[in-house]
């Protein structure tokens, strides 16, 4: 009489190695978002090839990414940070690639944004737990 040894239970990862990850992902969307902005506007409405590409490539990226991150993070949470480094990224690549203005007041709403962005993660929003797979 053979004795087979008992398989190893498969365990699930951890909620917070998951969460970590999704906002891992959620902060690379966020840089794709940045570089779908300013390849866009780099574009010159879709007569500069190069920067037209760099659009196309950089818009599937940012929402394929974000899609993935909101498997975790609620997506009112996850969207507003996707936008918030998008929105401030973009102002100041925009400043530094292009000469846009970048005034103190601007410097300091971006501030305010980023803030927020930082606030948000600090405070959770991620639901592994209610967003599994069905």
């Amino acid at each position: 009489m053979s004795v087979q040894p008992e398989a190893a239970p498969v365990v699930a990862p951890e909620k917070t190695q998951t969460s970590r990850r999704a906002w891992g992902i959620l902060l690379f969307a966020g840089v794709c978002e940045i570089a779908f902005a300013v390849s866009t506007d780099g574009s010159r409405g879709f007569t500069n090839l190069s920067w037209s590409i760099a659009t196309v490539i950089t818009a599937a990226a940012t929402i394929f990414t974000l899609s993935l991150a909101l498997r975790t993070i609620d997506v009112g949470v996850g969207y507003a940070v996707w936008t918030g480094i998008g929105a401030s990224g973009a102002a100041i690549f925009g400043a530094i690639i292009f000469g846009e203005s970048l005034g103190p007041l601007r410097i300091l709403f971006l501030a305010v944004i980023i803030t927020g962005v930082i606030c948000l993660k600090l405070a959770g929003g991620s639901t592994d737990s209610a967003k599994s797979d069905d």
